[in-house]
């Protein structure tokens, strides 16, 4: 955890804090996509005892489900006592069909962005203007906002893209937890709806389990059109669908 800590404190200098964001169940058959920022400043990095309360943070698929919910509540913890800030959205099944996976997670992510610059922040936080640049470019009075995986666009939202960020960067491992666990909570809300598909258990994916529901039931309104017609014509699953995922 030490050294994500460090890469964000050396990629963030001169800046006021970093901000995460990653989403979770972009590869999912059913269910919204769920993005989640997180803003540590940079006095965030100096404070041992902070730091040790998410001590083991890292890309949420690592963890055991108990941990993840430990480091979830710890972010909780935090962020009442007002030592970071956090916020999570998602994008419905609706959007996803709307703009496709890909598009629904800019949307959900800009959302969690949008939500961190309201208020106080808004001086330091204000949209930037060249698409794939640092957030505020030339500015050390703006924070740096650091994107799991590869560059969004379009994005309302400057940033760095980091492919394997939640392995590097502290405040993007960290979102990388909030989401997965805040969408893991919205999958067993709808498994209480639709129990016959275990969405509990493999939290919409495509496991044998799921594919041999969904072959036997037919889609629910939840499920993810374009995904679920394509395995139940025999195909493969769309590459999205096939991301590495973790329902521990």
């Amino acid at each position: 955890m030490a050294s994500l800590a460090q890469f964000d404190r050396k990629r963030g200098a001169d800046r006021p804090g970093v901000v995460g964001v990653d989403e979770a169940g972009r590869g999912s058959l059913c269910g919204p996509v769920v993005a989640a920022a997180v803003l540590l400043d940079a006095g965030f990095y100096g404070e041992r005892s902070w730091l040790r309360k998410v001590a083991g943070a890292v890309d949420s698929k690592r963890l055991t489900a108990e941990r993840r919910a430990e480091l979830h509540a710890a972010v909780g913890e935090l962020q009442l006592a007002g030592r970071l800030r956090c916020a999570w959205a998602s994008a419905s099944v609706l959007e996803i069909s709307a703009h496709n996976v890909l598009g629904a997670t800019r949307l959900a992510m800009a959302r969690c962005v949008a939500e961190l610059a309201e208020g106080q922040l808004a001086p330091l936080f204000a949209a930037a203007g060249t698409e794939g640049e640092l957030f505020g470019h030339g500015d050390g009075r703006t924070f740096l906002v650091l994107v799991d995986g590869l560059p969004l666009r379009p994005f309302a939202w400057a940033h760095e893209a980091l492919k394997g960020g939640d392995g590097k960067s502290l405040a993007i491992a960290l979102a990388s937890i909030v989401a997965k666990v805040e969408r893991d909570r919205l999958l067993v809300e709808l498994d209480a709806r639709h129990p016959e598909y275990g969405f509990g258990v493999h939290k919409g994916y495509g496991t044998p389990d799921h594919i041999e529901a969904l072959r036997r039931l037919g889609p629910c309104p939840e499920h993810r059109d374009l995904f679920v017609r394509r395995i139940l014509a025999g195909e493969e699953q769309p590459p999205e669908a096939q991301d590495e995922f973790s329902f521990e």
